[in-house]
């Protein structure tokens, strides 16, 4: 096993236990009356990771952690009657420096993004996207998918830029030359088929010095992203090929697809990050089993201490464990800075 083999988390355990040896993270958690999110928040209390600030109906909150047999603070408990207030009072938190993280508790993923993406939370010209960091079983290594759950039809500019999101999320973590597979149906060039055409740009602009930061080759596609023995039948001869870390999806739907194979058919676990913000977010949803809340707890945690906070500007339906809040272009692509 090379050195770089070595640096690339395994497991999300893994990024769990990396984020124990460091200080614990202030959380706004965004209508945390729910028991399956109040586990997670004990435990990563316990382990000394986060610092859950509760946003929410307090009575609500309180008898949530009744169940569990966790003592709440309800004067620490920051009220808010509905979703939408809830998570205009986490923006609130953050942007006045009073937490540095956000989680989605019990609130549809629509609504907790719509008010996301309005507020002061936006990096300046970056465009938002989503990661999910999965944890296949029998796979050596953490695979991020992206994007598969905000971006629905990205061109290539969009996908360029998403990219660089899913690389900076991967340094963050430990990794620091991620195999980018630009995936599309097959992995030749074919003017039909649009996403090869992209695929094959963003790998000569990898090439040439505009993404930098990972190693990028495409198109691929998925059985050989993955399998080396699947890329040595076909004869491709690439650093990425068969060893991916990223898995750069052509749209929402075939990410959306894959993740969900991922969970139902591999028994995946994975953490859900919005990258493109000023603070890390963390993608929940009332069917995510604990590992995987807990898991991007850790995540947001290194992400955080990794310096992914920059300078603030101044001024119940059951989800799939993978959210999916797709959003208008207007809505993910960099906002103009006036």
């Amino acid at each position: 096993m090379t050195t770089m083999e070595a640096q690339r988390p395994a497991t999300l355990d893994n990024l769990i236990q990396q984020a124990r040896g460091e200080d614990p993270i202030r959380v706004a958690v965004v209508n945390a009356a729910q028991a399956a999110v109040l586990k997670t928040l004990r435990e990563a209390k316990r382990l000394g990771i986060a610092e859950p600030v509760l946003i929410g109906r307090p009575d609500e909150i309180a008898e949530a952690a009744l169940v569990l047999g966790w003592e709440i603070d309800l004067e620490a408990v920051i009220e808010a009657d509905s979703e939408t207030e809830a998570a205009r009072r986490g923006v609130e938190l953050v942007l006045d420096g009073h937490a540095d993280a956000l989680m989605k508790g019990h609130i549809h993923t629509d609504t907790f993004m719509h008010i996301l993406l309005g507020s002061g939370l936006r990096q300046p010209g970056r465009r938002v996207s989503h990661v999910f960091l999965v944890d296949v079983p029998d796979c050596p290594r953490l695979l991020a998918v992206t994007d598969a759950a905000m971006n629905i039809a990205p061109d290539l500019d969009a996908k360029a830029q998403i990219l660089h999101n899913a690389i900076e999320l991967m340094h963050m973590v430990g990794v620091t030359t991620p195999r980018v597979a630009v995936i599309s149906a097959v992995e030749t060039v074919n003017p039909a088929i649009v996403s090869t055409l992209d695929a094959a740009c963003l790998t000569l602009m990898a090439r040439r010095g505009q993404i930098t930061g990972a190693e990028v080759d495409g198109p691929l596609a998925f059985d050989n992203a993955i399998s080396e023995r699947a890329a040595r039948e076909k004869g491709i001869d690439s650093p990425v090929a068969g060893k991916a870390d990223i898995l750069l999806m052509p749209d929402l739907i075939s990410g959306n697809v894959l993740a969900k194979n991922f969970e139902y058919h591999a028994g995946a676990t994975a953490a859900g990050v919005v990258m493109g913000l000023t603070v890390p977010v963390m993608l929940s949803s009332r069917a995510d089993p604990p590992e995987a809340r807990l898991a991007g707890l850790g995540v947001a945690a290194l992400m955080y201490l990794a310096g992914i906070r920059l300078a603030l500007p101044s001024s119940g339906e059951v989800e799939s464990s993978f959210c999916c809040s797709p959003q208008p272009e207007s809505t993910c692509r960099p906002r103009e800075v006036h």
